[in-house]
């Protein structure tokens, strides 16, 4: 069986890599700084850039995260003819095997890979102390261009 990669130019690999390895970083540091965050996305221009972007959902302060994704994913939805790579990132309780939290990015690029990346972590007994497992990749659930 052959890799995700396999699939894709070059210029979409490094799109994915880039995704990730923006996109992660800064949820770790909200866990270490705030013990959680909100979801929030990261999309890669036609041209390379950047950005990483939150939502805004009414004056309330606290929406549930299931709000905060569905109105990402519509804002990247209205941008994907513009962006050729996306990530949504969220704060995560994985049920099975067993219970754990996780950082999980859903990583998509337009020439057709949609990832589910997990890094699972555990809090220490010192607040801003995060101990985190290995990553776990798998097909994706929720897709932009889809």
């Amino acid at each position: 069986m052959g890799s995700w990669r396999d699939s894709l130019s070059p210029q979409a690999q490094q799109g994915v890599d880039v995704l990730l390895n923006e996109s992660l970083p800064f949820g770790q540091r909200m866990l270490e700084e705030h013990g959680e965050f909100f979801p929030y996305a990261v999309a890669m221009s036609a041209s390379g850039e950047v950005e990483i972007f939150g939502a805004q959902i009414g004056p309330d302060e606290n929406p549930p995260s299931g709000k905060v994704l569905d109105v990402l994913y519509e804002g990247l939805r209205s941008r994907r003819d513009s962006i050729r790579a996306a990530a949504v990132v969220s704060d995560v309780v994985v049920r099975e095997p067993g219970e754990t939290e996780a950082i999980r990015i859903e990583i998509e690029h337009r020439e057709g890979v949609a990832l589910t990346v997990l890094l699972p972590y555990e809090k220490a007994s010192h607040p801003r102390r995060v101990r985190y497992g290995d990553l776990q990749a798998m097909p994706a659930s929720r897709r932009v261009w889809s």
